[in-house]
């Protein structure tokens, strides 16, 4: 076996224990697996192992120790049974487990001493909303979301970035999800902003040329009027449905390929819209 099998798995051997039990264990922490070879639970736990340290790249180091080889360390720690799993901070052993264990136990066990995966995504997406990025935080809270929708902060991250890029029938269906119990100061201040949205999208403009298109659904020209007054107030989702209604009755009707493509450019990556209607045109195209 390699000494270095990859970042942030390592062979823990005498040699280098000082450095990571002493050292190491100060600045992240390290999951010490004791196996052996030919033993068949250790062949069953080390892939679940690594695939956990694989997770957290920057917060976890698998120290593995081969104790047959490594008798002195495996001495060190007082281990008696195959496999044993211990977790170790700041040099001092604070967890582990002897035998199988399933993989969402230990999750649950690291749970206590690492950060949850969602928060380096949480950061980032707070960091670009700060700097007034909405565009940019949105595949960050996305993401921070879709991995754990249980977080309280991620839904409310996420929704103010639905509000922000326009997605605002989104962000009032999310935020109808909060619990009463986690209903604070940002839920009002969204509530706020979801209120204001929807009173500014709805132009006197608009609905003019809602009834000129419901008089006149065949008049092209009016519902790509439409769309771009839509698109101004950010109704991204029905500004894109009635200028890809025009493209299927005309592809080469006025601005209408050019002003679609546009919007869908403008959405935030990660958008569900962006994707959707990007594949949409783009087979009426090839």
């Amino acid at each position: 076996m390699q000494q270095l099998m990859s970042n942030n798995i390592v062979d823990l051997t005498v040699e280098n224990f000082q450095q990571i039990i002493l050292e190491v264990s100060k600045e992240k922490i390290v999951l010490i697996d004791f196996w052996a070879e030919g033993y068949e639970p250790c062949k069953e736990l080390s892939p679940i192992l690594e695939k956990i340290a694989g997770d957290y790249p920057d917060a976890l180091l698998l120290a593995r120790v081969d104790c047959e080889r490594e008798q002195q360390v495996a001495a060190q720690f007082g281990i008696r049974n195959l496999p044993t799993v211990m977790v170790v901070k700041d040099a001092q052993p604070v967890d582990g487990f002897a035998g199988m264990q399933p993989e969402i136990e230990i999750r649950a066990m690291l749970g206590k001493y690492l950060p949850s995966p969602e928060d380096e995504f949480l950061a980032k997406a707070a960091e670009l909303i700060a700097s007034g990025d909405y565009s940019g935080a949105f595949p960050m809270a996305k993401q921070a979301y879709e991995i754990n929708p249980d977080n309280v902060d991620s839904k409310y991250l996420y929704i103010d970035c639905l509000i922000e890029t326009g997605a605002v029938p989104a962000a009032k269906e999310l935020l109808a999800e909060i619990k009463l119990v986690d209903q604070d100061q940002r839920y009002h201040t969204l509530q706020g902003k979801v209120e204001l949205a929807e009173q500014a999208a709805d132009t006197p403009e608009i609905r003019a040329l809602q009834e000129q298109a419901a008089a006149n659904p065949d008049d092209l020209q009016v519902k790509v009027d439409l769309a771009v007054a839509l698109y101004q107030v950010q109704r991204f989702e029905e500004a894109l449905e009635l200028l890809y209604g025009v493209l299927l009755k005309d592809f080469g009707f006025g601005e209408a390929k050019k002003l679609i493509l546009d919007i869908i450019n403008a959405l935030p990556d990660g958008d569900s819209l962006k994707s959707g209607y990007r594949r949409k045109v783009y087979s009426l195209m090839y």
